[in-house]
């Protein structure tokens, strides 16, 4: 299958919502797409993420991922958060996380980014693979905690 990547703009959200909203029912969330659409033009309004976009002529939206700028106080450098990465079920197993993986750490590579970061289900294998795959590392050094607000 032919497909490329790019970065999405606003005039994308048609075929982002879809994606979007797949991507939270996969973590269990209701599905939601007004608010999905709400959210998505949001950052594009503030310019709070980077979001690539998969698709090919016939189906403009295989899969997409979403970036979130960062930085590292201790290293002082720019560092992006993978936030989001999600892929159509048609379209699974065809290369398209592959391909997104690879254009977000050049992308980011181009913005001047020193690292990129992600966070995934313990229980999500299929994922962690194909992260190690290319490269990507389990960090052995800290422990990552969060608190609900």
């Amino acid at each position: 299958m032919r497909f490329q990547v790019r970065q999405a703009s606003i005039y994308d959200l048609d075929t982002l919502v879809p994606l979007f909203d797949g991507y939270r029912q996969f973590y269990r969330q209701p599905a939601d797409p007004a608010q999905a659409r709400h959210f998505l033009a949001e950052r594009f309004a503030h310019h709070e993420s980077l979001i690539l976009l998969a698709g090919d002529e016939e189906n403009p939206g295989l899969g997409f991922c979403q970036l979130y700028p960062l930085f590292s106080s201790v290293r002082m450098v720019r560092t992006y958060l993978l936030n989001d990465l999600f892929v159509a079920p048609h379209a699974r197993r065809l290369g398209v996380a592959k391909a997104l993986l690879r254009a977000s750490a050049d992308h980011a590579r181009a913005l001047g980014a020193a690292s990129l970061s992600l966070t995934t289900e313990l229980i999500n294998a299929p994922a962690q693979s194909l992260y190690e795959s290319l490269g990507w590392k389990r960090d052995q050094v800290f422990c990552e905690y969060g608190l609900g607000l």
